[in-house]
């Protein structure tokens, strides 16, 4: 949620940024362990490695700021203020889901915190994100929107849609890569043509920003400053963001196709572990350190417990929220129906 009031850079500030990025890795985990347990169906797209992306650009949100994701959609939630039980229960199909259980790990979402939906059909937040700007310059209040999208979907044909109509409007929108090195299974950039994302947005003539999407200090930084030219009337922005998808696709990815000790590799500059360390050398108790990290998986173990107990949505429920405009009108015309 929004820490916006607070100064940049302080040890206080990163260290709510360090006990959110505490929460989504805790929150990641527990859910693998369920999905393992058999108490979700289907598959989780993790978080895990790229945590200071999420939570460094919604640390500069206001609540009636509006988000798009992806699949992989957790970290974003969490980070923007979604309720991580209510999420939990939603993963499990259960009642008090944030969707009421009908829309499950793909499809988080939380409108009450301006989340308005993961997508799993890649490039599809981008094209709603727009739409939601321009509701928004409709409107004509100073909310904004932030679209996450991975290094992969800047190959699909939305993305260019999207941006072209961004600028086109000026549109009060950010557009957030995660460049975490890989399309599903395939290494993004032996698939892609050029200079890369940065290069495609500028061509736009969107102003667009690389950073170290592993530190979350650099990244809440540049979100503070790109986030509030959006704000201010200054139309799209990019940012980029270099990290790295520390876990498989999927939960049960086994990474068959990377090299020998390439995640092992990694590891060593995930960022809950790169934030640690600025906090140490800038004078935060390690007893506090521990403490943040053990409450974050307190307060999901609690809401995995939580989860577990809660009953399944009454059957009769799969008949509400369902779009019906009624019955067919009445063939009005001559003759036969076409």
């Amino acid at each position: 949620m929004s820490e916006t009031d607070q100064p940049r850079n302080t040890p206080a500030r990163i260290f709510e940024l360090y006990k959110t990025m505490c929460l989504i890795r805790a929150f990641e985990e527990r859910a693998e362990d369920a999905f393992d347990e058999g108490f979700i169906n289907g598959s989780i797209h993790q978080y895990i490695g790229q945590e200071a992306v999420g939570t460094g650009v919604c640390s500069n949100l206001r609540r009636n700021d509006y988000i798009l994701s992806n699949h992989r959609g957790h970290g974003h939630s969490i980070a923007k203020g979604a309720d991580p039980e209510a999420m939990m229960k939603e993963l499990m199909g259960r009642v008090g889901g944030t969707s009421g259980a009908k829309g499950g790990s793909m499809h988080i979402a939380d409108f009450s915190v301006g989340m308005l939906g993961a997508n799993g059909v890649l490039a599809d937040g981008l094209t709603m994100g727009v739409g939601a700007a321009q509701a928004i310059t409709l409107k004509g209040d100073d909310s904004i929107v932030a679209v996450f999208v991975g290094d992969g979907t800047t190959n699909r044909g939305p993305f260019y849609e999207a941006l072209n109509w961004a600028m086109v409007y000026e549109l009060p929108i950010m557009f957030v890569c995660e460049n975490n090195t890989y399309a599903s299974s395939t290494l993004t950039r032996s698939v892609t043509a050029g200079d890369g994302p940065v290069a495609r947005a500028k061509a736009f003539g969107m102003p667009a920003f690389d950073v170290d999407g592993n530190n979350v200090v650099a990244v809440d930084a540049l979100a503070t400053d790109l986030i509030a030219r959006v704000r201010s009337g200054q139309g799209p922005h990019f940012l980029h963001a270099r990290t790295y998808r520390v876990k498989g696709h999927i939960s049960r990815d086994k990474l068959l196709y990377r090299r020998d000790g390439e995640t092992e590799e990694n590891w060593e500059n995930e960022p809950l572990g790169q934030c640690a360390s600025w906090l140490a050398d800038n004078g935060l108790n390690e007893a506090d350190l521990r403490s943040a990290h053990a409450a974050a998986y307190a307060q999901i173990d609690t809401a995995v417990t939580a989860a577990k107990e809660s009953p399944f949505p009454d059957a009769a429920l799969a008949y509400e929220d369902v779009q019906d405009f009624g019955p067919p009108e009445p063939w009005a015309g001559t003759g036969d129906a076409a």
